[in-house]
């Protein structure tokens, strides 16, 4: 299955914040939309890293609760790591896993167009093995 199927099961929205938003206001974001991670978005819309639960804990655990008054530009992880559409789910998971990251945005020519998590990968997976255990079972009982 390819990244592409994920985003049209899912969709294509993606969550971005300002740089110069507050680590407060981006919180409030990723707990409104239940979420796990946030892109970050300069003034031409490009994303410029990614604010995850684990960068606010890792700002707390080292600056302590004015962490929350910051821009998110100061604490996000700059280091995108992305994918495309016509990256495979077990690509993706693979990169999350070597990476131990949880959010991948799906990003072409410079264009975000989606973000895949673990949860969207492990679900595409799951149902990729039902179909094949499916159609395992189908051909056992026809012939």
């Amino acid at each position: 299955m390819k990244v592409e199927a994920v985003l049209q099961g899912k969709g294509r929205e993606v969550i971005t914040v300002a740089s110069t938003m507050t680590v407060a206001d981006a919180v409030d974001m990723i707990h409104r939309h239940r979420i796990g991670a946030v892109v970050v978005t300069g003034t031409d819309s490009g994303a410029l890293g990614i604010f995850s639960e684990r960068d606010l804990v890792r700002g707390i655990a080292e600056i302590g609760s004015r962490v929350l008054d910051l821009p998110v530009g100061e604490i996000m992880t700059m280091v995108i790591h992305s994918c495309s559409r016509a990256h495979s789910v077990s690509e993706v998971m693979e990169m999350m896993t070597r990476r131990r990251i949880r959010h991948i945005p799906v990003i072409e020519d410079g264009q975000l167009l989606g973000i895949v998590s673990i949860g969207d990968a492990v679900k595409a997976r799951i149902a990729e093995a039902e179909l094949e255990a499916s159609a395992l079972k189908e051909y056992i009982t026809a012939g």
